[in-house]
C-alpha cells in the first residue's frame, strides 16, 4: 500500500469562457481567485486540505458528468458539501442556475445536482465523510 498521496489537489474543470466561468465559481461558491492566466485560472475555497478548481479554457468543451449503468442516473464528477443544503438550493434557483431535483432521505441527508454555464454538472451534498 503507497503511503505517496494523501489528498486531492486540484479538480480541473474545462470550461469556454474564462470570465463568464470565473464569475459564476466565485459568485456561486464563494471561491477566490488564487491565479489567472491568459486561458486558465486556479480558485481556492481558503481552506486547509480543501481542492483547489482549476478552470481551463478549452474549445473542445465536454460537459463534466456521466451516467450510472445500474440506473441510468447522471452523476456529477464533483460533490461540494454544505450544511445549508435547502437554503443553498433555494440560493440558486433564485440566481437563476440551472437546479436538478432535491433528493434528501427520512434523516435529512441528500443532495442535488446543479449546472454550471458550460453544462458540466456539479452536485451539492450536505454529506461529511470520515477525515473531513
Amino acid at each position: 500500500m503507497s503511503n505517496f498521496i494523501t489528498h486531492i489537489a486540484t479538480v480541473e474543470i474545462p470550461i469556454s469562457s474564462l470570465e463568464r466561468s470565473i464569475e459564476f465559481y466565485t459568485r456561486v461558491l464563494g471561491v477566490k481567485v488564487s491565479f489567472k492566466g491568459e486561458k486558465n485560472a486556479m480558485l481556492s475555497f481558503q481552506s486547509k486540505g480543501v481542492p483547489t478548481l482549476y478552470l481551463v479554457e478549452t474549445a473542445d468543451v465536454q460537459s463534466l458528468s456521466f451516467s450510472n449503468s445500474n440506473n441510468g442516473i447522471i452523476h456529477s464528477v464533483i460533490d461540494f458539501y454544505t450544511p445549508s443544503l435547502v437554503e443553498f438550493y433555494e440560493w440558486l434557483k433564485k440566481e437563476h442556475v440551472e437546479v436538478g431535483t432535491f433528493n434528501v432521505n427520512e434523516n435529512g441527508i441528500g443532495g442535488f445536482g446543479f449546472k454550471d454555464p458550460d453544462g458540466n454538472l456539479l452536485s451539492a451534498c450536505n454529506v461529511s465523510h470520515l477525515g473531513q
